[in-house]
């Protein structure tokens, strides 16, 4: 073999396995001197093992050789697409026919060579596997970074409605079962009807997202289904609809209960049948789609009214996620706003390490009509404008603020237990009674050194109360 400048990037790990040490030798001394990283293996069973006592994807390429003593080059292949998936293959043969040649691609080999080996076709074979094999760790990358975003992970939330949330997502996301949800605007939906997706089989396949109630009634039809060339004026081609596009995988149609009677009864059709006719088109198209639908107003109230088929109601409400208001779960505002905090900050690259209590406080007595999508504005205005390393009540908006206890509550609430005849200072019994104690539970807490099964001793409550006062007055931060 001629060794000539090696055309790749960088230099690869490359694992050679064929039986006849002549050829492997051969081929490693050459990639050796075109500066890649080789390894050699007599038999599919010790590629198999080296591969699995090696990191995961240690080795970017694999030559194999398709007639191999015990397990063969194709068993080779399948095993190591579980050991190794990143890994990429390259089938070598002494006798090679378009046969062999078509069932090595179909099962995941990137290339195909004949022995002897040519250098100029190696060096090719090799590059090409190399840009394969960045592609399928780019994709595992991108993989990750859609389970961080969208999956179970990031759905915050301690309270009991919200684990039970979890639950229900856990449990149906591997079936095909339709899933209706329910919750104010803001709440989290999409976010939900994601995290079902990517825990799915269908998690590789397309997740389809549609807001029913942003596009006019006359356009939502062709958005769903598609249409034919000439189906209406400015049809000039034809269009795939969102059934379509998420074939094998996952459709979301959010505010469902905006559609009008005509696209309810269409949609019935549809979920029943799977298979519907793009508008203008006589040609019937079948579909394998998973439905996760969302609604913003009771579907009940609006079925009672008239406004929404009894029979599509009963055919959506299969498995079905109440989804609560941010306001019905204050005690998940400090966990939601240290998350939407950690994100924003590593997004604009700003060290900010978390909030006054001031701040929380005055973020758990706002009323929040925007829910949480409201609450992550906030926190990413506040990022965007603090220059601070800790968020004040000073960096949140003015009707944040405005709806959180006047200045100087505290110290009335002080006056009022310390002096009963002090002035009297209007504030709900509830709102008086959180500081005092917030402060009893700080103290005890101090006290015993943060010792939690000790402290709910001494308060007289158990530890699972404890924990629930911490997390609402924000005291376990501190702890940590």
């Amino acid at each position: 073999m001629n060794a000539k400048k090696n055309q790749s990037d960088a230099p690869a790990r490359v694992l050679i396995v064929d039986d006849d040490p002549i050829v492997a030798d051969s081929l490693a001394e050459f990639l050796s001197r075109e500066g890649h990283d080789v390894a050699t293996c007599a038999t599919g069973d010790e590629a198999i093992a080296t591969i699995e006592e090696a990191d995961p994807n240690t080795f970017q390429v694999v030559i194999c050789d398709l007639s191999l003593p015990g397990m063969s080059g194709i068993e080779t292949l399948r095993a190591m697409s579980e050991a190794s998936p990143e890994t990429v293959v390259i089938m070598l043969t002494g006798y090679g026919t378009i046969e062999s040649a078509v069932e090595t691609i179909k099962l995941g080999a990137v290339d195909y060579l004949t022995k002897p080996v040519v250098d100029d076709e190696l060096r090719m074979s090799l590059e090409k596997a190399l840009r394969q094999q960045a592609l399928r760790a780019e994709n595992r990358v991108l993989r990750e970074q859609l389970d961080e975003r969208f999956g179970l992970d990031s759905i915050v939330g301690a309270d009991h409605r919200m684990l039970r949330i979890y639950d229900l997502i856990e449990a149906v996301a591997p079936s095909k079962t339709t899933v209706l949800m329910m919750g104010e605007s803001g709440v989290g939906k999409s976010l939900i009807a994601h995290a079902i997706h990517r825990r799915s089989p269908r998690r590789d396949e397309p997740f389809v997202e549609i807001a029913c109630g942003s596009i006019p009634e006359t356009i939502l039809e062709s958005e769903l289904f598609g249409h034919a060339k000439g189906a209406f004026t400015g049809a000039h081609t034809d269009k795939k609809g969102k059934f379509l596009a998420a074939n094998n995988g996952t459709l979301f149609l959010d505010e469902i209960n905006s559609a009008s009677p005509a696209m309810q009864l269409k949609l019935l059709r549809v979920l029943q049948e799977r298979r519907f006719e793009p508008v203008g088109s006589n040609e019937t198209i079948e579909v394998d789609v998973r439905i996760v639908l969302a609604s913003n107003e009771s579907l009940e109230t609006l079925v009672a009214e008239g406004r929404f088929r009894q029979d599509l109601y009963y055919r959506v409400n299969v498995v079905r996620i109440d989804v609560p208001s941010l306001r019905e779960r204050t005690s998940d505002i400090p966990l939601l706003a240290d998350h939407f905090l950690e994100t924003h900050a590593k997004e604009m690259g700003k060290q900010i390490t978390g909030f006054t209590e001031e701040a929380i406080d005055a973020l758990r007595r706002y009323s929040f009509p925007g829910n949480v999508r409201e609450l992550s504005n906030i926190v990413e205005r506040a990022v965007v404008l603090s220059r601070r390393q800790t968020l004040s009540i000073e960096d949140l908006p003015a009707h944040v603020v405005s709806n959180a206890p006047p200045e100087g509550l505290s110290a009335a609430t002080d006056a009022l237990i310390d002096d009963a005849t002090s002035p009297w200072t209007p504030i709900p019994l509830v709102d008086a009674l959180q500081e005092p104690e917030k402060r009893i539970i700080l103290k005890a807490l101090r006290a015993n050194d943060w010792n939690r099964q000790e402290t709910a001793r001494q308060l007289s409550i158990n530890r699972t109360t404890l924990y629930k006062k911490m997390k609402q007055y924000g005291l376990d931060r501190l702890a940590s």
